[in-house]
C-alpha cells in the first residue's frame, strides 16, 4: 500500500470517526504522512500490539456511558462548561460569520473600495496593496497583493488558477473551519502552473481531466487568501498585473481547461457596511451561543474531542429548554469576551518569547489542539500562514520593556547580515492601537525588501525608525510614521531560512531615543 498523503490521512480520520472509531485509535495514526493505514467500513487494521489494544479501547468510547439528557444543570456548571466553547468556539464562529457577509457580494468586486469579496466559491483579488482604511481584518500588510473567498466545497468544488508565477514569491493559504490550513500551494512548495480543484471532506468524485492535483478540505466551509508579492515601485506594479489578473477561482462547473482572466483593477466596487474605526466585530457574545450548534456540526471532532463535543451539546440542549440557563451563557459569553478573548489582543498573550521583548508565533495555521494560540490569532491576527511560508514577531513595547507610543522616537537596528534571513522577503509593519494602518501623509506603513530606497548605515548596518515626528534627512526614508497613542512593531518574514525557523534569529532591540 502506498504511503497516504497529509488529505488522505484527514479523510481517514474523519472516516475512523465516523464508523465509532475514537480519540485513542485516531492518535496512534499520529500525523506524518509516512503511517500506513488500511480502513474497511468495520473497523481499522493496526498492525502493531500496542495500537492495536489503543484501537480496542477506542471503539469502546462509543459504548461509554453517555451524559445524561434532561436535567436541571445548576448555572455554575453551565457558566464553566460555557467558558470552555466560548474560548473553543471563537474562530470557528468567526469564521462562519465572515462567510456569511463576504459571501453575499453578488459577483467579484471590492467592499467599500478596499477589500476583495466573491460570492460562495468565487475569490475577489485587488491590484494592489490593501487600503489602509481597511477595517474588516487586522494587521493586514503592503507587502502583497491579497485575494479572498469563501466556499461550502461539499455543495460545489472549486477550481483554483495557479499562472506562471515566475521568480516572484507567491502562496495560496487555504484555510479550513478551524482557520487550519490545508493542502501546500506556493513557491515554497515548488507549486507548478495549471488548475488545482478544491474538495470538502465528502466529495467522491474523480479528478477530471485537465486538473493538475486535487486537494481535500478536512471541512465543507473553506476560504482561500491568495498573496502575491509586489515591489513598491511603479514598474513592479505594472508587471504584476498580468499574473494577478490570472488568479482567478470558480466552481467546477465552470472548468473548460482554459486559463480564465479577470481584470482586477477593474473589479466593480461593492457597497458595505460603514467602519467604525475598529476590526468589524465579526463574533457577537450575545449570539454566541446560538450558533455554537452550527459551529459543531460545521467541523468533526479532533482526535481527543468526542468527550467536549458531548458536553457542549448538552449544554445547548439544556439551555434550549430554560430561559434562565440561556441568560447565564449570554452573561458567560460577554464575561469570557471581556476577560479571556481581549486580553489576546496584548502582543505579549502570543506565540513565544523570541528575544528582545518579542513575541514570535507559533503553531500559526496548523493549530490542532492548541486552542490558546488559535483562539488568540483569531482575536488578535486572524489568518496566519503556515510556519515554514511565514514566521510573525510582533511586540507593543520597547527593548527596556516601555509601552511604545507615538510620543517616543525608536530605533530598530538591523546589523550587518542580521536582517530576517529568508528566501522570499522580510518586512516591519507600524499598527495603532487596533492593529490597524495608521493613515499618514507618506502614505507608508511598512519598510522592508520591498522598498529599494531604504539608506544603510557606514558599516552596512540597517536603522529603521518609528514613532510620530520624523528623524529628518536621509533617515526619513527609513521612517515608519506613528500616531500620538500606542503602537506595535511587527515583522514579517516570509519563506524562511533555518535561523527564522530553528529560533535561532532573534528580533533587534527596539531601542528609544531622546
Amino acid at each position: 500500500m502506498k504511503n497516504p498523503s497529509e488529505n488522505q490521512i484527514g479523510t481517514t480520520r474523519r472516516d475512523a470517526m465516523k464508523g465509532g472509531i475514537g480519540a485513542a485509535s485516531l492518535a496512534a495514526l499520529g500525523t506524518s504522512a509516512a503511517v500506513p493505514v488500511a480502513i474497511t467500513t468495520a473497523a481499522m487494521t493496526i498492525t502493531t500490539d500496542t495500537t492495536t489494544a489503543q484501537a480496542e479501547q477506542a471503539i469502546a468510547f462509543g459504548t461509554l456511558t453517555q451524559p445524561a439528557t434532561g436535567i436541571k444543570m445548576h448555572p455554575d456548571y453551565a457558566r464553566t462548561i460555557a467558558q470552555m466553547a466560548y474560548v473553543w468556539g471563537w474562530p470557528i464562529v468567526n469564521m462562519m460569520n465572515r462567510k456569511a457577509m463576504f459571501a453575499q457580494a453578488p459577483h467579484p468586486g471590492h467592499l467599500n473600495g478596499v477589500v476583495p469579496v466573491a460570492p460562495t466559491g468565487q475569490v475577489g483579488m485587488l491590484s494592489d496593496y490593501v487600503d489602509p482604511a481597511e477595517t474588516f481584518v487586522t494587521c493586514p500588510n503592503q507587502d502583497v497583493v491579497y485575494g479572498l473567498g469563501f466556499f461550502s466545497l461539499d455543495e460545489e468544488p472549486v477550481v483554483a488558477q495557479v499562472p506562471d508565477f515566475g521568480d516572484r514569491f507567491w502562496v495560496y493559504a487555504l484555510y479550513d473551519a478551524r482557520t487550519d490550513q490545508f493542502g501546500q500551494l506556493g513557491k515554497p512548495y515548488n507549486s507548478k502552473p495549471g488548475f488545482y480543484l478544491l474538495v470538502g471532506p465528502n466529495w467522491k468524485g474523480l479528478k477530471p481531466d485537465g486538473i493538475t492535483d486535487v486537494i481535500r478540505c478536512p471541512t465543507s466551509l473553506a476560504n482561500a487568501i491568495p498573496r502575491i508579492f509586489q515591489d513598491d515601485t511603479p514598474e513592479d506594479k505594472k508587471a504584476v498585473q498580468p499574473v494577478l489578473n490570472q488568479v482567478v477561482f470558480y466552481p467546477l462547473k465552470d472548468f473548460t481547461g482554459t486559463m480564465k482572466t479577470i481584470e482586477w483593477s477593474k473589479a466593480p466596487n461593492i457597497p458595505g457596511p460603514k467602519s467604525t474605526g475598529e476590526e468589524t466585530k465579526w463574533v457577537v457574545p450575545d449570539k454566541f451561543f446560538e450558533e455554537l450548534g452550527q459551529a459543531l456540526d460545521t467541523v468533526d471532532p479532533l482526535p481527543g474531542e468526542e468527550a467536549m463535543y458531548q458536553q457542549f451539546r448538552l449544554l445547548l440542549d439544556v439551555a434550549a429548554k430554560d430561559p434562565e440557563l440561556r441568560k447565564v451563557l449570554i452573561a458567560t459569553a460577554i464575561d469570557t469576551e471581556e476577560k479571556i478573548i481581549h486580553p489576546f489582543f496584548q502582543w505579549k498573550y502570543n506565540g513565544r518569547p523570541a528575544g528582545n521583548g518579542w513575541n514570535r508565533s507559533t503553531n500559526n495555521a496548523q493549530w490542532g489542539i492548541d486552542y490558546y494560540n488559535r483562539t488568540g490569532t483569531a482575536r488578535s491576527n486572524m489568518f496566519d500562514n503556515r510556519p515554514n511560508e511565514t514566521q510573525y514577531f510582533y511586540t507593543d513595547l520597547d527593548g527596556a520593556g516601555g509601552e511604545l507610543t507615538g510620543n517616543g522616537k525608536y530605533e530598530i537596528t538591523f546589523a550587518k547580515g542580521e536582517e530576517p534571513p529568508v528566501d522570499g522577503f522580510w518586512s516591519l509593519t507600524l499598527y495603532n492601537d487596533k492593529h490597524l494602518f495608521y493613515p499618514n501623509d507618506l502614505k507608508r506603513y511598512s519598510l522592508g525588501t520591498k522598498n529599494k530606497n531604504l539608506k544603510r548605515n557606514a558599516d552596512g548596518s540597517l536603522t529603521l525608525y518609528a514613532g510620530a515626528k520624523s528623524p529628518g534627512g536621509d533617515k526619513e526614508a527609513n521612517w515608519l510614521p506613528a500616531p500620538g497613542g500606542n503602537f506595535s512593531l511587527y515583522i514579517r518574514a516570509y519563506w524562511g531560512k533555518e535561523g527564522i525557523l530553528d529560533g535561532s534569529w532573534k528580533p533587534p532591540v527596539i531601542k528609544k531615543v531622546s
